[in-house]
């Protein structure tokens, strides 16, 4: 089959010059959940709901073009010069001098130092949700000019682009206390193009407003309001005109409802994004590796797929990889062992593993075998997920329960506290594949999950991220971020179903914004374009 990324561009997002782009408007936004959480680092913070506010609020020290190369944003950082240092390297970091909180201290070295001492992983009270990089890092100090930072590494990393994006506020994260719980509800410095208004959380709306103290170009758009939605109410919001643009995600329905829709766009690009199921290891069922392999190889991947993607005119290809989409330079298929559809090597799997057939289905000690799959309510998508793989795994003797559960405590109260057997969501893909990705498969340390929601690792796919992680030639990062990758495969803990394509639909003259791809775009450009 052919890869409907391949007939995808890398984004769509109707780009518009400052000068095409008329000045004021509302920006009318739904997320599909209201977070609690706005430090994007905590571990229940790093959501594609936080990302999207915090993008206007806060530094992005580096963003990522159409093609996920990173650049400086000159807003914030001048140049980031890398030196080689023995068997390490050091960044100098100049930043933009009028640069400024929105508490008027300038942006610098005191941020740079706390915000790399809470996301290293040397206090276990900061509940992070990733150290990868700043675990590395071995010291901070100041330029010998004014408005520089000098970053020394114990060793060389590949991805130092992604480190201090998005940059919080010293205060933020100068105590446990303060990293954990100082922006529960609120976000009370910022340093953007936009400020914020107000976060209402009975009415769950979060508004942005123009930031005058802003010193790059002034936003475009007076406002920005966020609302939390299901997302099955988004497509008659946006029909109503009560919203301005909405992630079509994978529903067919809401595709061809707003396609209908007068005055409206469908923007479409290969998602950096990639749907799976995680598996809790740490379960008394999912624990014995036997049973995860042959739960996986029960999953024919491709009926998910081509469930999933129905309707969307788009072609189908499952992924085959934890760190690449499929067109990502680097991308290998290494599902060969495990994410073929292989019912009978699951049958003999779960035999070795104890679990005999024992009428409809097998049984252990008296004990059914049997497995929760979570759904997030108001999520279709998940839910017909869920019957696909209950239909799969009874024919291999394995009883599938649905359990659906609140969608704003989905990833809080279920995912991270292990309440659950099977789970299926999206990654968030970003353009460093293997640096986010450590904390999703490192093992665990002193009950800390970081989010490795599977629960589950070995020392070999450790060492193997860290050699990955510490390479610097591109070619050799490939080949190792493979070798990872089938280890990974082996383990199964996480199984890939496919890269999401981006569907975005949006009110034809919304400028600069839309299905993004690795995009992340400038939040002071997007706006309305002038009317002729």
């Amino acid at each position: 089959m052919t890869n409907a990324s391949e007939r995808l561009p890398a984004s769509d997002v109707n780009p518009t010059q400052r000068d095409r782009v008329r000045n004021g408007g509302t920006l009318r936004w739904p997320l599909p959940e209201f977070p609690s959480q706005w430090n994007f680092n905590h571990v229940n913070g790093t959501k594609g709901a936080v990302d999207h506010v915090v993008q206007g609020v806060l530094p992005y020290l580096m963003r990522p073009d159409e093609k996920a190369v990173p650049h400086p944003v000159p807003e914030y950082l001048e140049s980031a010069t890398l030196k080689r240092t023995g068997r390490g390297q050091t960044v100098i970091y100049r930043l933009n001098q009028r640069a400024r909180w929105s508490d008027g201290r300038p942006i610098g070295y005191a941020d740079f130092v706390a915000q790399a001492h809470a996301l290293s992983g040397r206090d276990p009270r900061y509940e992070v949700s990733t150290v990868t990089g700043y675990r590395l890092i071995k010291r901070i100090e100041r330029g010998v000019r004014e408005h520089e930072v000098k970053v020394t590494f114990a060793q060389t990393y590949a991805d130092w682009r992604s480190l201090f994006s998005p940059l919080y506020p010293a205060s933020a994260y100068s105590s446990p206390r303060s990293f954990n719980t100082g922006w529960v509800n609120l976000l009370p410095v910022t340093a953007g193009p936009f400020r914020v208004e107000r976060i209402d959380q009975t009415a769950k709306t979060v508004i942005l407003a123009r930031d005058p103290s802003w010193w790059g170009a002034p936003a475009k758009l007076d406002r920005i309001v966020y609302r939390a939605m299901d997302t099955s109410a988004m497509p008659g919001a946006f029909a109503n005109n009560e919203i301005d643009l909405m992630d079509i995600g994978l529903d067919a329905s809401a595709l061809q409802r707003v396609q209908d829709v007068s005055g409206a766009d469908v923007r479409r690009a290969g998602g950096p994004d990639w749907r799976h199921f995680t598996f809790n290891a740490a379960g008394p069922v999912l624990s014995d590796i036997r049973v995860r392999r042959a739960v996986m190889l029960g999953i024919d991947r491709r009926i998910i797929a081509r469930s999933d993607l129905s309707g969307l005119g788009v072609s189908v290809r499952t992924l085959g990889n934890h760190f690449y989409v499929n067109t990502q330079d680097g991308y290998r298929d290494n599902s060969e062992e495990f994410g073929a559809y292989d019912p009978a090597r699951a049958r003999r799997l779960l035999d070795e593993a104890g679990w005999r057939p024992h009428g409809k289905y097998r049984a252990k000690a008296g004990r059914t075998l049997a497995l929760r799959f979570v759904v997030p309510s108001g999520v279709p998508l998940s839910g017909r997920e869920g019957e696909l793989t209950r239909a799969l795994l009874e024919r291999i003797g394995v009883r599938v329960d649905i359990r659906p559960i609140p969608a704003d405590d989905a990833l809080d109260t279920y995912v991270t506290q292990g309440n659950f057997d099977i789970v299926p969501f999206s990654w968030l893909g970003t353009s460093f594949p293997v640096s986010p990705m450590r904390a999703v498969f490192a093992r665990p340390h002193d009950g800390r999950v970081q989010q490795n929601y599977s629960r589950t690792g070995t020392a070999a796919i450790d060492a193997a991220m860290d050699q990955a992680i510490a390479e610097v030639d591109p070619a050799r990062i490939h080949v190792l971020v493979n070798r990872t990758d089938r280890l990974i495969w082996r383990q199964a803990s996480v199984l890939p179903l496919y890269q999401r394509p981006q569907l975005v639909a949006a009110r034809a003259d919304l400028a600069n914004m839309g299905a993004c791809g690795f995009l992340e775009p400038d939040y002071q450009d997007i706006g309305f374009t002038r009317r002729s």
